[in-house]
């Protein structure tokens, strides 16, 4: 079963990040060997994959993975160490080298179904307490992923790599734009409360001097 539909319709063929979750959460490794064979036959170009398990904290762990030889072992220099990223922050992005930046959450795990966000539809797929499979993979046809998942009880979702890094991509603007409109509004604060602390203090002046003159008035 597959769910292929993406901001712009359902992709094909193509580069895609691919989201798996099982009935079983043991098939996920076993789905790990099988797209390892199906890259070795050619029927895909995976440039990563991982099986992950998210806790009931809403953490990211690396269970297993296989990656592109160009690529950091870890992830980190690769598309799937962003998604496994921002899923595990729980919605943080990781942004530049290999162990990354945690920038910023981009929205709420409970209101993820109420967007049209390609990283919450991914998201939606590691569930609390369970293991998936995550896959960044050229592909002529999805249909060679879906069958071979569907035999093992695996749901796919699929999202075209170009959304993936234009959410990202966004995102992390989004976050750079939020961090200095919250250091203006505090400069911003900051100046409006010294500006009151300053009206406040002259009142308080004009008042002892009013009642300074009040007091030699009365004793004159």
């Amino acid at each position: 079963m597959a769910d292929d539909k993406s901001r712009n319709g359902a992709p094909e063929g193509g580069d895609n990040v691919i989201a798996v979750s099982f009935v079983d959460d043991s098939n996920a490794y076993q789905a790990l060997t099988l797209l390892k064979e199906l890259d070795s036959q050619h029927q895909v170009d995976i440039t990563g994959a991982a099986v992950v398990a998210r806790g009931e904290d809403g953490q990211i762990e690396l269970k297993d993975q296989i990656a592109d030889r160009g690529l950091d072992a870890t992830f980190g220099g690769g598309l799937t160490g962003l998604v496994i990223g921002i899923l595990g922050g729980p919605f943080g992005v990781l942004i530049g080298g290999a162990t990354g930046v945690l920038i910023g959450s981009l929205f709420d795990i409970h209101d993820a179904d109420k967007t049209e966000s390609v990283l919450a539809d991914i998201s939606t797929t590691v569930k609390d307490g369970h293991t998936s499979l995550l896959v960044d993979v050229s592909e002529q046809s999805p249909e060679v992923i879906d069958n071979a998942m569907s035999r093992l009880g695996g749901t796919v979702v699929r999202r075209s790599v170009d959304d993936v890094e234009a959410e990202i991509a966004a995102s992390e603007k989004a976050q750079r734009e939020a961090k200095r409109t919250a250091r203006k509004e505090l400069l911003e604060a900051r100046h409006e409360k010294h500006k009151d602390e300053i009206h406040a203090k002259i009142e308080e002046l004009k008042a002892k001097l009013h009642r300074h003159k009040h007091a030699e008035a009365t004793t004159a």
